[in-house]
């Protein structure tokens, strides 16, 4: 009994040290948005602000593009990660459960496209969008992210699809669904966990993108708040509480999305589904 409560004490032990761990940069990133910059500078940091002030965000919010960063950012990870799903989904399928001459060159090509460094990629796909006439504009960043997205989602999503029983969709084949109808009608919902899961995963890695956007974004009507944010360093004195701020903001789109998606992140729809 003695060895069942010290092991449970130390499990919660262990879990309060991990969330300390993970919880402790974002309390540091709060604390400092709050302070002045004064204060920030000085050679022994305070652990919480002696006067706290709202300066940072009030100078981000109206001195600055970054709310239109913002709105950039949401247009184009938006729009991205849904395409990547649109596209991906049914390759993944195919991936997943058809057999076919060539299937397994394929897998291991969608596995090593999304291994492939994307810096090897920037002036490829900087002369493409050139070439388009598409520079500079959030049309050429929306052509050039699914490059890194497509692989991702559809490497994710094949195991996904694969862990579902193949006795549903022969269910589904002898009630007169085609292949069409079973991939979107039986396989797609059943899948949905997933793939909503691997669409916030894909909306995160274009939410907070920076180099593909600095190559290839300049004016600041089209930045994304990583530019914005980034404009803001210059000389030996970072402004950390308006960088702080601005990172605070950035957070809260990706927290809200998966505030609301947390309800269909939930595995086991197929329970009772087959009988064994």
């Amino acid at each position: 009994m003695k060895g069942k409560v010290r092991r449970k004490i130390l499990h919660r032990i262990f879990i309060a040290i991990c969330l300390f761990i993970a919880l402790a940069p974002i309390y540091w990133m709060l604390n400092t948005s709050l302070k002045s910059e004064a204060e920030i500078y000085l050679k022994v940091p305070t652990m919480w602000p002696k006067a706290p002030t709202l300066e940072a965000y009030r100078y981000l919010l109206t001195e600055t593009n970054f709310l239109n960063g913002i709105k950039n950012s949401l247009i184009v990870a938006g729009f991205v990660s849904l395409f990547s799903i649109f596209v991906a989904y049914p390759a993944a399928y195919v991936l997943a459960r058809m057999t076919f001459k060539g299937k397994r060159f394929f897998s291991k090509t969608v596995l090593f496209t999304y291994l492939l460094p994307t810096s090897v990629l920037y002036i490829p796909l900087y002369i493409f969008v050139a070439k388009l006439g598409l520079t500079n504009t959030i049309w050429g960043i929306m052509l050039i992210y699914p490059t890194f997205t497509l692989p991702y989602v559809a490497w994710i999503l094949i195991p996904h699809i694969a862990s579902i029983s193949t006795a549903l969709e022969e269910a589904a084949y002898i009630d007169g669904c085609s292949k069409f109808q079973t991939m979107y009608r039986i396989i797609f919902p059943l899948a949905l966990p997933g793939i909503i899961s691997t669409t916030i995963f894909a909306f995160a890695m274009c939410w907070g993108e920076y180099l593909y956007a600095l190559v290839n974004l300049v004016s600041k009507e089209v930045q994304t708040f990583p530019l914005i944010l980034s404009g803001l360093i210059f000389g030996d004195m970072p402004p950390w509480n308006q960088l702080m701020a601005g990172a605070i903001l950035a957070s809260v789109p990706i927290l809200v999305i998966y505030l609301l998606a947390s309800s269909s992140l939930v595995g086991g729809a197929t329970a009772g589904g087959v009988k064994e």
